[in-house]
């Protein structure tokens, strides 16, 4: 079988190392882990700074992809950035473990923020690898592999780090959580590097320009750009400033950190994967545009679960109903949002320019996503997730002028994208 040859496997166990470190530093684990540590909510809405990383890794790319790796250049561009990385990365994760939110959360923010850095870094790489390491009919195959390494690894290090504070304490969970990046350095070691085109090297100002100018120029090109950009920046929002408050708000409910483990972090992944799975079949069905005007509602309607949850209380039957409702109709919006994005990039830029506005999409998350605290504390919960439902109404606006203005293409196969 394709899909347990080497190339594969290492492709699973690099996808499982990029999925380990975000939990950990910009999800629910560190948000758990500063509610218990008694800080406000206000401080804890400002973690969502520290996964800018994520979204701004496009800017040091050029880097990793020229510069070669000290000390490890023999073992290849690729090769030797990862082993330079990962075990930084993994030094990080321990180090944020062992500090002290309750006493110093500037230092444990700080350590987090470099983990992401680092997260994000591997990233860069990993994808390159694995875009290398195959050959062009090989590339589904790859990229699925690595998903559900990614996908193992959100279970592992978030719902597998909370069930482990209770008998280890959070350092030694975060150090059981760091020590899963082993299977990264593994994955690497055993992995290899693909021979790559000898070409001079361009200057740093070129390579950003190419990379980010071009890509970008050539979008503002097209008609209504600006209104698609905004449409993209705000399509998230609502759902962006109640994710960065759901465990607070779980646990000032009285639900525990095993119920937050097991419902919001288990159940909810699998619930996403579904909703995804389904959106894939919507999108085939009723086309790009009014697959995005359904999920969309559905998405912005199902933030008044966290309403209802707020009036039952520590009521699990609701809870469950609550985190099942709101990431199947995450994950059904995701399947067509991809699919439009996917549509709205040119064939010249086609990979940058998805990459930039992926990273465009998660930008509230990480900038507009850190206010949601002191909201939160300002309007009460009831109030606050009525007004994270509202927020998604001005991207719901911007995209039916869009709709109306500027049609997607709707092809033969609509699923294929989304899929």
């Amino acid at each position: 079988m394709p899909l347990l040859q080497r190339r594969f496997l290492v492709l699973l166990a690099l996808g499982f190392s990029a999925g380990v470190p975000l939990p950990l530093v910009a999800g629910q684990v560190l948000r758990q882990w500063f509610t218990e540590s008694g800080l406000s909510l206000t401080d804890i809405g400002l973690t969502a700074l520290i996964g800018l990383a994520y979204s701004l890794k496009f800017l040091w790319s050029p880097a990793l992809d020229t510069v070669a790796p000290p000390f490890l250049s023999r073992l290849g561009q690729r090769r030797g950035w990862l082993l330079l990385i990962q075990p930084f990365l993994a030094l990080a994760i321990l180090a944020t473990g062992f500090s002290d939110p309750s006493t110093g959360p500037l230092g444990t923010a700080a350590l987090a923020a470099l983990v992401a850095f680092l997260s994000a870094s591997q990233d860069i790489v990993v994808d390159a690898h694995r875009i290398e390491i195959l050959h062009e009919r090989e590339q589904g195959y790859g990229l699925a592999c690595y998903v559900w390494g990614y996908r193992l690894a959100l279970l592992a290090s978030g719902a597998g780090t909370l069930l482990l504070v209770g008998p280890l304490g959070w350092g030694g969970a975060y150090a059981c959580a760091a020590a899963l990046m082993l299977v990264g350095v593994a994955a690497t070691i055993a992995s290899r590097e693909a021979p790559r085109p000898a070409v001079p090297p361009a200057p740093w100002g070129a390579r950003l320009h190419a990379s980010v100018v071009q890509p970008f120029a050539d979008f503002m090109r097209r008609p209504l750009w600006l209104a698609i950009l905004v449409f993209v920046a705000l399509f998230k929002l609502g759902e962006a400033l109640a994710g960065v408050m759901t465990t607070p708000f779980y646990r000032s409910l009285g639900f525990t950190r095993e119920d937050v483990a097991a419902v919001g972090t288990v159940f909810g992944l699998f619930a996403t994967l579904g909703g995804a799975l389904a959106g894939g079949y919507v999108v085939a069905r009723l086309g790009t545009a009014r697959a995005l005007i359904v999920t969309g509602l559905g998405q912005m309607l199902s933030n008044l679960m966290y309403v209802a949850l707020a009036h039952a209380g520590q009521d699990y039957p609701m809870l469950w109903l609550q985190v099942g409702i709101e990431n199947f109709t995450d994950g059904l919006a995701d399947a067509a949002f991809v699919t439009y994005l996917s549509g709205l990039t040119s064939r010249a830029f086609t990979a940058t320019q998805y990459a930039l506005l992926s990273s465009l999409a998660a930008v509230p998350l990480r900038t507009l996503g850190a206010s949601s605290g002191a909201m939160a504390e300002a309007l009460g919960w009831p109030g606050f997730f009525l007004m994270t439902t509202a927020a998604a109404l001005p991207a719901m606006a911007v995209m039916l002028f869009l709709l109306w203005r500027l049609p997607p293409a709707e092809p033969a196969a609509a699923a294929e994208p989304a899929a």
